[in-house]
């Protein structure tokens, strides 16, 4: 089966070049690498023109910085493979890991899989406690409205069947592709697994981008494909086949009565 390995790439020149080279070592027989650049304005565009795009497959450039959910969707629309994994450039996730995130997909059991940085007993960086937090919170205000039990919705170490995403509308065009797609596969009735990775996380200094004010916006996301978005979230082949698999545990039924106030609730203040 072919991986396609999508990494978007905003200002790595310190990290893109190690990089690739471990996702081309990484252990999977058939990979694709699509490097996405995101206006990149440190010399990483240099570095992918006159090297990466001699080991990739295909490198992609953005004329402007449009954010990391466009980057994903232009590296999606790119690939050709069976399964696609994402791949952040700055080395906090290991290529070696591919084998296992991608297992339950390659068994059949799965539609999607998360790489969770806080379950398993892979080493673990010690960085940054309010950062931990506030990504627990995130799941939890994520898990509340897809009634799904994740332990790290906000991983950027994820790998789906390519035709689910092809599929499907993403629309964010940040960070707030994370708790977007979650939303939608939740809605969707798709077989999600979740495994313990490693995290190797990188500190301010060393170039990490993420900050409270993503934060903010993931939660409003969160409120927007659950509460004001409750649309289909994929075409409906998806949703029958969905319905004729027995649904596994953590997968959204429809929701009760006091679940249906909540979120009416919210909606309101939302809009107010």
């Amino acid at each position: 089966m072919k991986i396609s390995v999508v990494i978007p790439c905003y200002n790595e020149l310190a990290t893109i070049e190690e990089l690739v080279t471990a996702v081309r070592t990484a252990p999977v027989a058939d990979l694709e690498l699509i490097v996405v650049d995101d206006g990149s304005t440190d010399g990483s565009v240099e570095i992918l023109r006159e090297r990466i795009s001699l080991i990739a497959d295909r490198v992609l450039y953005h004329a402007r910085n449009r954010g990391k959910g466009a980057a994903l969707r232009t590296g999606i629309a790119a690939a050709t493979g069976e399964v696609i994994l994402i791949q952040d450039a700055d080395l906090e996730y290991n290529p070696q890991e591919y084998p296992l995130l991608l297992g339950p997909i390659l068994a059949g059991k799965a539609d999607a899989v998360y790489g969770s940085r806080f379950v398993g007993a892979q080493p673990h960086r010690v960085v940054y406690f309010w950062h931990m937090v506030g990504n627990k919170i995130l799941t939890l205000f994520s898990n509340m409205f897809t009634n799904l039990n994740l332990t790290d919705m906000e991983t950027c170490y994820k790998a789906f069947k390519s035709s689910l995403l092809r599929e499907m509308k993403l629309e964010e065009d940040g960070f707030g592709f994370e708790p977007e797609v979650t939303a939608k596969l939740a809605r969707s009735g798709c077989r999600i697994y979740e495994v313990g990775i490693s995290y190797d996380g990188r500190t301010y200094q060393e170039g990490k981008k993420v900050s409270w004010k993503d934060g903010f916006r993931a939660l409003h996301v969160i409120l927007k494909y659950n509460l004001l978005r409750r649309g289909p979230s994929l075409p409906r082949h998806w949703e029958v086949e969905a319905k004729d698999r027995a649904r596994p545990p953590g997968l959204c039924p429809a929701p009760s009565p006091n679940e249906q106030r909540t979120r009416a609730w919210a909606a309101k203040r939302l809009r107010s």
